[in-house]
């Protein structure tokens, strides 16, 4: 990325993060702490990292002091003014405890002083164990993060997950639970959602967020009768079973609930829209289309945020956006396909299996980017394509010689000839596509330095090789891996998440090479492949991936061991990015994108 570009971005950030009450103000983002991580290297250094925030000044320098054993702090390191936020400690003595204090230098921020991390002499090399208490039967799944508590530091939301449906199988499934924890292990609390809410991909979509700007996240999910928050109350009828006999819950009341983050307890239900109404007028009456569910957070006004909670998209689609304001839930809107002006109509069966969120048209405020077709922020339809649904999307500034944004997305099981397509996010216009009758995965990323811009490519018949921005084809091989993305080692190309494997692609030789395996780490969601989050959790603008171990009696949190001479700050701070962060645990998960260009250089 040109420094320019670095510029734009740190001066963008900062205008966005405040607590402006006044109507048409900068958009509310979350004050962090600084982050701090130290991991310990197979070389015996410890790397250390730091969050550089988007209220920083420009040319901010760091002084990092070290603690061995509890003893007196010594200096071992002050960064250039503009340095990259990290420092290899090759003097780190091995088998010894060692703290890390980082501090701005010179003027330091008030409201964001420093911050420090404790690595233990006997602290496992390369990530941080979170022990869970995790039930008998359960397995660790999904996980996002937001900060609870109001002190900077994200916490874990985690969905434990036991025996579980696809919507299109009969049988019953075991009750969802969430939990939560803070970074240093500590147990929060624990929401069972009850029998009344079925388990699997498409059904528990649950938003970490703070909705409404107190400096702390709420927790906001789909509820039923015998719903027991995170205090023991229970939600609605707790004696009432609406499960039939092939396991589905097609009858009985659905609510929508805000829990506090700090408690887990209840502070508001509401009937959840959009309703069930009607079984089949979803596509079937057996309960299969009729409970597809996504969701999102997004800044509608461009100020504050909203949520928006959907159902449908292989037929009937609907988006209902909710603010969550002085302990009260307001409806904001609702987009139905099948109601409202003739046009809406075009909109049914475009949704994919996620979503995106993003200002495709420029204007301050986020529209929703649900597969073939965009949602406009006042809940109007922007576009429909009528290209139909898919598995995947990735929506980013992917060719940064074109104005705004660009949306990679794939079709299944298509009649047209755009298996594969890439698209203008703000008209809906294909820039170019690639045929097949049934594509299942695609991915949009930078992985080759020689051509300016993100590559993408995609497993589906008749589908080979690597396309650049123009969709031409850069590499007659594929990588193994079409899955996830992580920003890893030091430079800005993106490497290769599958499993619990990263791996980066060596363009000349097209061929992977293998960077991590987390040993005794598992990933989820079967055939996906996925962590349970990946994310800028910690430390420098680089994501830490965060698996379940083996044994489902701990999260691992793997942050990069691997120096880097660019300065970015934290993706965090980037509204895109972090509204990626929060949806991604919804449906078939993907990995976030930015609202700009990170990647080579132009």
């Amino acid at each position: 990325m040109p420094r320019r570009s670095i510029i734009a971005i740190t001066i963008f950030v900062a205008l966005t993060i405040s607590t402006a009450s006044q109507a048409g103000g900068p958009r509310r983002m979350e004050r962090l702490d600084r982050g701090v991580v130290a991991v310990r290297r197979d070389d015996g250094a410890v790397f250390v990292s730091w969050r550089l925030l988007g209220t920083d000044s420009s040319g901010l320098v760091f002084e990092v002091d070290r603690s061995v054993d509890g003893g007196p702090l010594e200096r071992v390191h002050r960064s250039a003014p503009d340095g990259p936020t990290g420092f290899l400690d090759r003097g780190a003595p091995v088998g010894r405890a060692v703290e890390y204090v980082v501090r701005p230098a010179g003027a330091i921020s008030e409201a964001v002083p420093g911050g420090s991390f404790r690595l233990a002499g006997d602290a496992p090399k390369g990530y941080i164990s979170i022990p869970l208490k995790t039930p008998e039967g359960y397995t660790p799944n999904d996980a996002s993060v937001g900060d609870l508590d109001g002190d900077g530091c994200y916490e874990i939301i985690l969905h434990q997950a036991s025996r579980g449906r696809d919507n299109s199988q009969r049988g019953q499934t075991r009750e969802p639970i969430l939990e939560a924890y803070r970074l240093d292990g500590s147990f929060l609390w624990r929401i069972h959602l009850g029998k009344n809410i079925r388990e699997g991909a498409h059904y528990t979509q649950f938003l970490v967020y703070d909705l409404d700007s107190d400096g702390r996240a709420e927790v906001v999910c789909k509820t039923a009768d015998g719903t027991t928050d995170g205090v023991g109350k229970v939600i609605g009828d707790p004696g009432r079973d609406w499960r039939n006999p092939s396991g589905y819950i097609l009858d009985g009341p659905e609510y929508l609930t805000v829990f506090d983050g700090r408690t887990g307890r209840a502070m508001a239900t509401v009937d959840y829209l959009p309703a069930r109404g009607k079984v089949a007028s979803w596509g079937d009456n057996y309960g299969n289309r009729v409970d597809r569910f996504l969701a999102c957070v997004a800044y509608l006004d461009g100020e504050r945020p909203s949520f928006v909670m959907c159902r449908g998209y292989y037929t009937r689609t609907v988006l209902v956006a909710w603010n969550w304001r002085d302990g009260k839930l307001q409806r904001v809107w609702t987009f139905d396909s099948d109601a409202g002006p003739s046009s809406n109509r075009g909109y049914a069966g475009q949704g994919n299996h996620n979503l995106a969120v993003g200002d495709v048209d420029e204007d301050g405020r986020d529209e929703i980017v649900y597969g073939g077709c965009c949602i406009d922020d006042d809940g109007k339809g922007l576009y429909t394509t009528g290209l139909g649904h898919g598995d995947a999307l990735h929506l980013s500034d992917i060719d940064p010689d074109r104005p705004g944004l660009e949306l990679f997305d794939i079709h299944e099981k298509v009649k047209h000839p755009h298996g594969v397509e890439l698209r203008d996010s703000r008209t809906g216009r294909i820039l170019w596509s690639k045929p097949s009758p049934d594509v299942g995965r695609g991915v949009a990323m930078d992985i080759d330095p020689r051509h300016c811009g993100y590559e993408m490519w995609a497993s589906g018949p008749g589908l080979s090789g690597v396309w650049n921005v123009k969709g031409e084809t850069i590499s007659q091989r594929k990588p193994r891996s079409c899955n996830f993305g992580v920003w890893w080692d030091g430079d800005l190309l993106r490497e290769l998440l599958d499993s619990n494997r990263i791996s980066k692609w060596d363009w000349e030789h097209e061929a992977e090479s293998r960077l991590l395996v987390a040993e005794g780490c598992s990933s989820n969601n079967g055939s996906k492949s996925t962590p349970a989050l990946c994310a800028d959790v910690l430390g420098d603008w680089r994501e830490e991936v965060i698996w379940r171990s083996v044994d489902g009696r701990e999260l691992r949190i793997y942050s990069t061991p691997i120096p880097t001479d660019h300065r970015l700050i934290t993706l965090m701070h980037d509204p895109q990015y972090r509204l990626s962060v929060a949806w991604q645990n919804v449906g078939y998960n993907q990995p976030p994108q930015p609202g700009f260009y990170l990647g080579a250089g132009r």
